[in-house]
């Protein structure tokens, strides 16, 4: 078992379980579950339940890991420092990196995705005057401080709730002939055999993008430290699991109770889609604005944590020493958000000039990073924490799904390329952390004779 000395000690916060609860939904509910969902449908089929399912596990699986860790060894960097406790500086140093660099690649994406649905409202306004305009407003919110992104993310989150539970509201009313337009499938067509309509290999290449409808928790990690007491960390995240788990499956099965699977768009959310037979006015601007609010949560919460990741990697060494300076009443990290936002700008540019499908395997490239990110924290675990037998059997399970998740984006061509890509940023941070691990060694030892 590694012994936990990290310089970056957490000092205890104000938070309640029950908050982090709400800020861990805001994080996570974004555009990879409205938005996303209906390309694992798409690929799987009824059976995405069984996907969604096998993605909440996971996730219970790796936030246990994270969380446990937290309430034993509190500390600022979370699961950075916990990779640089457990197998040394060059793990550190990795984490931090590849974290950073997937987030910044998926905020791009995201900013992408507001300006588009936000000219579902304003046609005749460019995109990138739109991305540039919810660009702002995230950095706004970033340099409020953590109060200020702890009270906007709350908001956010019942705002996602509500919307979720209007939907399944409406989908039932739909069911029960409250409407007049419309009609529906029938039920059983979820137990029929057409519940994997694409095979097993559908679900397989279905489980990365459940997956990414569940990526959030890292920022989770890092808030853990505000907690009144850290102990209450896996309280917060199985609560906010159970929540999550229930709302997803329950709505995505109305979903498909609603619609045939096979006629859902990967352009459209499957909500939205059910909703249409119906034609309800409103539905649409309504859906168009949760959108909106999910993807600039979601988003809001990337700037948040890499930009805490980028000042932690700075005071310890792993980045300029320029990235650690606070200032101002709130200690904002101006020189850090600088460098975020240059990071952000180019990240946009590339979603904007660059064809949709070489984006698209970037996005897939960056999610694949993240779910390495997780297995990292499995591994650093087991040396941070001393198992028992059920914890190592959890364990286990946890490294094969995720072996599952990456192994299944090779079987589907429009995934592979961004597996590729992946690996390409593994190796560039590899060989980077390498070299740091190189002049670690060649350092002068100080004699305390």
């Amino acid at each position: 078992m590694a012994e936990c000395n990290n310089p970056t000690e957490a000092k205890k916060g104000d938070l309640k379980w029950w908050q982090l609860s709400l800020i861990g939904v805001a994080c996570i509910i974004g555009t990879g579950f409205f938005l996303g969902s209906s390309i694992a449908i798409k690929k799987s089929g009824p059976s995405v339940l069984i996907a969604f399912l096998t993605a909440a596990v996971l996730t219970y699986i790796v936030f246990g890991s994270l969380a446990k860790m937290t309430a034993e060894h509190p500390t600022k960097g979370s699961f950075r420092s916990y990779a640089k406790d457990a197998f040394g500086r060059w793990a550190g140093f990795s984490n931090g990196w590849v974290y950073w660099t997937s987030e910044l690649l998926i905020m791009g994406s995201q900013l992408t995705a507001l300006g588009l649905f936000a000219q579902f409202w304003f046609p005749d306004m460019p995109l990138w005057m739109l991305t540039s305009v919810f660009g702002a407003l995230g950095l706004g919110v970033i340099i409020l401080g953590t109060k200020g992104f702890e009270k906007v993310e709350n908001i956010f989150a019942v705002m996602k709730l509500a919307a979720i539970l209007m939907f399944i509201i409406l989908a039932v009313m739909g069911l029960f002939g409250f409407f007049e337009n419309g009609g529906k499938q029938s039920p059983t067509a979820l137990l029929s055999d057409d519940f994997f309509p694409n095979g097993i290999k559908g679900l397989w290449m279905a489980l990365i993008y459940a997956f990414y409808a569940f990526g959030g928790i890292e920022v989770l990690g890092l808030m853990a430290s505000e907690l009144k007491d850290p102990k209450d960390a896996p309280k917060a995240g199985s609560v906010m699991l159970i929540v999550l788990t229930i709302i997803y499956v329950t709505s995505i099965g109305l979903a498909l109770t609603l619609h045939k699977w096979d006629k859902f768009s990967t352009e459209e959310s499957p909500f939205i889609v059910a909703l249409k037979q119906y034609e309800i006015n409103w539905v649409p601007h309504v859906f168009n604005g949760v959108l909106i609010i999910a993807g600039f949560s979601t988003m809001v919460a990337s700037l948040f944590a890499i930009t805490n990741i980028l000042v932690q990697l700075a005071e310890e060494g792993d980045a300029p020493e320029m990235f650690a300076k606070k200032s101002g009443k709130k200690d904002t990290p101006y020189r850090a958000i600088c460098l975020t936002t240059s990071g952000l700008i180019l990240s946009i540019l590339v979603s904007l000039l660059l064809p949709d499908n070489i984006y698209e395997n970037i996005t897939t490239a960056a999610s694949l990073m993240l779910i390495y990110t997780w297995m990292f924290i499995l591994f650093s675990y087991k040396k941070i924490i001393k198992l028992s037998g059920k914890e190592k059997i959890k364990r286990y399970v946890g490294i094969i799904i995720i072996l599952l998740a990456v192994s299944g984006t090779t079987l589907d061509k429009s995934s592979r390329l961004g597996f590729f890509i992946s690996l390409g940023f593994l190796a560039i941070i590899g060989f980077l952390a390498y070299r740091v691990n190189k002049k670690e060694q060649l350092k002068p030892q100080v004699n305390n004779n």
